[in-house]
């Protein structure tokens, strides 16, 4: 049954009751008919077998998210969710209610998608009909009434000064070392080190400029130790490219390379949960515990809201104690 055919249903059993129901008892009524209605499979359509003005509206959505700067990827993954809900629901994007939402979304989680999967797919559901509505293409937007997802929340713990010791001795190369450290030392993102070039560095004030979201520039900073690494892995290679860090029989190393790496290197370290995002979330951790203001790490690490920043940062409950016996 399509989800389009169950909402048909929900419609039919709205009218039919309607007259002899409480509101609250229609929409319990709706609720549980959502419940039960999702646990049977629902019949996809190709991707893209959606009429003219959806597939407009969508490419316009796209091109102004490219204009206010998102990122390749960003705009694909959209696209992704926008057209994967729009083949399943397969009704026309102005006839679309929270309760084709709600469905889709009670149609995922069923076949075991997670929470905090969902919570992404219902975000981006909102940034799409919002805009519509915003837009005038909508009179009505149906994820007004579609409430958050909770999420468990996992605490992300960053790395010891003994993980670091021991990923850094695990390195086979000098890169591979000044890799691990410039990770820590700057914070950068994957996508922005790959991006850097070899005189991209100031050796000079150990300052770097990053282009990062949004194409927008920030400086970070580079570490005394860091600037060692980067200045011996230098004097070692022997190819010709500007990159930063070159890959092996590549000019630049790339994402998918560097975390190849990492994974190499953590094995043979014995240290669990070894990615670049731990990095930043390392190094925001410390430069709060040794006094840095909120604000500050946030320009380091390109947040434009505290909030962002502080997910971050790890609160140990020791120093959360030993603050609590100095100030109370």
């Amino acid at each position: 049954m399509s989800i389009a055919a169950k909402q048909q249903l929900l419609k039919q059993v709205e009218r039919e009751l309607g007259d002899v129901l409480s509101v609250n008892a229609m929409s319990l009524v709706q609720e549980r008919l959502n419940c039960l209605l999702s646990t049977y499979e629902v019949d996809s359509l190709p991707e893209g077998d959606y009429n003219s003005e959806t597939d407009d509206f969508l490419k316009a959505f796209l091109g102004t998210k490219e204009i206010e700067g998102r990122s390749a990827k960003t705009i694909a993954h959209y696209k992704y969710i926008i057209d994967r809900m729009m083949a399943e629901i397969n009704v026309p994007v102005r006839q679309i209610t929270v309760f084709h939402l709600r469905s889709y979304l009670m149609h995922k989680k069923m076949n075991g998608t997670a929470d905090k999967t969902l919570e992404g797919i219902r975000s981006v559901m909102c940034s799409y009909f919002g805009w519509l509505q915003k837009e005038g293409l909508l009179q009505d937007n149906p994820c007004a009434n579609l409430a958050p997802i909770k999420c468990a929340k996992k605490v992300r713990v960053p790395y010891t000064e003994v993980d670091i010791e021991q990923l850094k001795e695990a390195c086979d190369c000098s890169r591979d070392k000044a890799i691990v450290s410039f990770l820590l030392s700057t914070g950068c993102r994957i996508s922005e080190v790959c991006a850097l070039n070899r005189n991209s560095i100031d050796f000079q004030t150990l300052e770097c400029t990053v282009v990062g979201k949004g194409n927008k520039e920030r400086t970070v900073f580079v570490d005394d130790v860091t600037a060692m690494l980067l200045r011996r892995y230098f004097a070692e290679r022997t190819d010709d490219s500007v990159a930063l860090f070159a890959g092996k029989g590549t000019e630049r190393m790339t994402p998918g390379g560097v975390r190849a790496m990492l994974k190499r290197v953590s094995q043979k370290a014995s240290v669990t949960n070894v990615h670049p995002h731990r990095f930043r979330r390392t190094l925001a951790t410390n430069l709060i515990n040794h006094g840095m203001q909120i604000q500050e790490v946030a320009s380091i690490l390109g947040h434009e809201k505290l909030d962002t920043t502080m997910k971050y940062v790890y609160i140990d409950k020791t120093n959360v104690k030993n603050a609590y016996r100095k100030y109370a």
